[in-house]
């Protein structure tokens, strides 16, 4: 008798439906706006007023500020340097790290797990604060470092170690899910047919897991690029040597020169919106892959 109850219930038009589950237009246009002023406020302001504060000496100010100080220019290309070499390491542990984690289970998994999120629940500075008492010249390797000439802190190594650090999650976690979802049967094909390991990942692995790799790329180069903690904790702000981007930003406001530090922070902003662009434009690619797959019946590819 319930179940006939149930059946014989009216059931709503889609239209109906479909105007229940809508907010009224008072509700959307309060939220859409409150949501422009938050961004506005918070993002489209502080930008527009880097770049205004960066210009306002003209053109031949703010090419003086970046080009013709060596230290500032120094600090570009060490931080162009340093960025791309810790998402190297990181795309290399990335990928070996999401191989074991999503086709094996093995003692220790779910620690490994934790240890890559480490970077997130860890502040920058506690992180740069460790590597200095294990590689600094009263730590516990300092000793031994400084006997064979070995400078890791206050030096390139120390910077790269602590970008490492603090981006070492991107990559990884972008990568995880995704083979996980992808499993492992077409891997297995492969082998079956007689590729090796190294054919079975180029041929098979890599092209399905492209986009989550270049993805967690631009989310690590991004992160690289704009660290400011841990980094400030090894490198000692040598001006010429060891400051970054961020670290030169600090360094001449603190000297107060307004001029040059905007005109720093807005290379890094630059760099931060192209980085968007790309994002965007990968996105947009991987959409149109995944539809024309849907389509074609080919499976689906991340």
């Amino acid at each position: 008798m319930a179940r006939q109850r149930l059946i014989a219930q009216p059931i709503a038009p889609p239209d109906r439906t479909r105007r229940a589950l809508q907010d009224p237009w008072w509700v959307r246009l309060t939220l859409i706006t409150l949501a422009v002023l938050i961004v506005g406020v918070l993002v489209v302001v502080p930008l527009v007023h880097v770049f205004w504060q960066a210009l306002a000496g003209g053109l031949t100010v703010y090419w003086d500020n970046l080009v013709n100080d060596p230290d500032t220019r120094h600090s570009i290309l060490l931080t162009l340097l340093v960025a791309p070499m810790a998402v190297l390491v990181n795309v290399v542990f990335g990928i070996a790290a999401a191989w074991a984690i999503a086709r094996f289970r093995f003692p220790g998994r779910t620690l490994l797990v934790s240890l890559i999120d480490l970077p997130f629940a860890v502040s920058p500075v506690v992180a740069g604060l460790a590597l200095l008492l294990l590689f600094g010249m009263q730590g516990y390797l300092g000793p031994w470092l400084r006997e064979h000439g070995i400078r890791i802190v206050f030096a390139l190594p120390g910077l790269v170690l602590a970008t490492i650090f603090v981006t070492v999650p991107f990559i990884a976690r972008e990568l995880i899910p995704v083979m996980e979802s992808l499993g492992p049967d077409e891997e297995l094909a492969a082998i079956s047919l007689g590729a090796n390991g190294w054919q079975t990942f180029w041929y098979v692995t890599l092209p399905n897991i492209k986009w989550a790799l270049l993805y967690g790329i631009i989310l690590g180069n991004a992160r690289a690029m704009g660290e400011f903690g841990a980094v400030y904790v090894v490198s000692g702000h040598i001006a010429g040597r060891t400051d970054t981007m961020p670290l030169r930003v600090e360094k001449l406001f603190q000297d107060g020169n307004n001029s040059g530090a905007f005109a720093v922070a807005s290379l890094l902003t630059l760099l931060a919106l192209v980085t968007l662009v790309v994002k965007t434009v990968l996105e947009r690619k991987a959409r149109k892959e995944l539809a024309e797959a849907e389509k074609d019946g080919g499976g689906l590819k991340p």
